[in-house]
């Protein structure tokens, strides 16, 4: 298939162009307009795409497209990971909606409910399934998922996955599935390890980056920070709060830990927050995003793996309480507020060990941050201390490596602000330590193709 204008001029099987016609869908997006032909030949696809691209139909489209071709055969044929439910649930939505007209179905699986409905969701007929790795693993392990007839694998939110410590998860899954199939893998971000990762399974392989929207809506948002000591990151969010007024806020945390404590904070001052992270429910999860899409003012308190793939699209600011860990990613982040052409601003609070951050980021983005000095005392008697205990306080920078850190240098990939949201590794990096408790070390490891599981910690309750 050449490049196309839209859905309507290719060569889409009628019940595809039929659904997306009804979803108002009739140009496609960049993503699309460069993923969909080069899937329909067949080739392995690594993407760089940003979250709200499009990128779901670009692998949707296709596979849908793909199977309503092939004769009819029991089975799973496509299999979708996704790092969390959230995603995992849009996904499958998106594959509902635009095989509405085919006999095609799908199965959406991850952790926090019940296996069982799950199971029997697949055993009735499902012939794409869509979930997160833990879940997924699951279900191969005690009998309710074969993977033997897989032609289609997706890893979408690659870097996220890479980021939550399921990278070993996902090469346990390909060695237990045909080595023939065809690949696609979507990323925000582009680390070296998920390259690794994608050249060590992909073949006849097409690159597709889509560039430079996240770069120009970074350039369009207002980039501002403040430069605080460690002990005083609290003061700093309630005195920007309360000098700037946000009419919709996203704060980022590094853990789910920090989180409840802003929560509490928040709270205790006159906001009425509203928080998320893996640890809640998924239903608790649905209320508080509702809530803060439908109120003005609100205030969400997140993790950046929780709000990953968000689609709110009147965020006002986005607060840094903590520091990404490399530039890419405060620019992935940031770019929800400017959306819709809508103008934003970006604040983050930079402990004084961290200014090399902001540089590092000034200069990956070609952006200039502006300082701000915000009114501290003006919350100097608020007692911090009473929301934590010495040992809950984020344990600071730290490098890949479990190295710790004073300063962002640039080279580094960045720096890790203690436990993942997920887990607690102690800061320490997936390149410098052995996951599997064996001989697959990766960089120079043995391979397991076929083999046993690998080592995977328990996660919560929201893969």
């Amino acid at each position: 298939m050449d490049r196309f204008d839209s859905f309507e001029s290719t060569g889409l099987k009628a019940e595809i162009k039929k659904a997306l016609g009804e979803m108002g869908f009739t140009s496609p997006t960049e993503v699309q307009v460069e993923a969909i032909p080069y899937a329909l030949e067949g080739k392995d696809l690594i993407v760089r795409s940003k979250t709200g691209s499009g990128k779901t139909g670009a692998f949707a489209i296709p596979i849908l497209d793909m199977l309503v071709q092939q004769p009819s055969k029991s089975g799973v044929h496509a299999l979708v990971i996704a790092p969390t439910r959230e995603l995992a649930i849009q996904i499958s939505d998106v594959f509902t909606k635009i095989g509405k007209y085919t006999r095609i179905r799908n199965a959406i699986v991850y952790g926090g409910v019940s296996i069982n409905p799950q199971a029997d969701k697949i055993r009735s007929g499902a012939s794409i399934v869509i979930g997160t790795p833990g879940r997924i693993i699951d279900l191969m392990e005690r009998g309710m998922l074969d993977l033997s007839k897989i032609k289609f694998l997706v890893l979408d939110e690659a870097d996220i996955m890479l980021e939550m410590g399921f990278i070993d998860d996902i090469k346990y899954i390909i060695e237990n599935m045909p080595e023939k199939k065809q690949m696609m893998l979507f990323s925000a971000t582009m680390p070296n390890r998920i390259k690794e990762v994608a050249y060590e399974y992909m073949h006849d392989i097409k690159n597709i980056e889509v560039g430079g929207e996240e770069e120009l809506a970074v350039k369009k948002i207002q980039n501002v920070y403040s430069l605080v000591s460690k002990s005083s990151k609290f003061s700093a969010l309630l005195a920007y709060l309360d000098e700037y007024k946000p009419k919709k806020a996203i704060v980022f945390s590094k853990t789910q830990r920090n989180t409840e404590t802003l929560y509490r904070i928040l709270s205790d001052n006159g906001f009425k927050p509203i928080l998320l992270h893996g640890g809640i429910t998924q239903a608790k999860r649905e209320v508080a995003l509702s809530r803060f899409r439908h109120v003005d003012g609100g205030l969400l308190i997140a993790t950046n793996v929780a709000a990953r793939g968000l689609d709110i699209v009147d965020v006002s600011d986005v607060i840094n309480f903590d520091s990404p860990d490399e530039p890419a990613i405060y620019i992935h982040r940031v770019g929800r507020s400017a959306r819709m052409g809508r103008e934003g601003r970006a604040f983050t609070i930079v402990q004084r060990d961290e200014q090399s951050f902001i540089y590092a980021v000034e200069k990956y983005a070609g952006i200039k941050f502006k300082m701000v000095n915000l009114d501290l005392d003006k919350f100097k008697n608020v007692n911090f201390g009473k929301y934590f205990s010495s040992q809950e306080h984020d344990r600071g920078p730290r490098r890949f490596g479990g190295q710790r850190s004073s300063h962002f240098d640039g080279n580094s990939h960045g720096h890790y602000g203690g436990d993942r949201e997920h887990g607690s590794s102690s800061g320490s990096r997936y390149g410098s330590r052995d996951r599997n408790r064996g001989s697959q070390r990766y960089g120079g490891r043995e391979k397991s193709r076929g083999g046993r599981r690998p080592y995977r910690r328990e996660t919560p309750n929201y893969s």
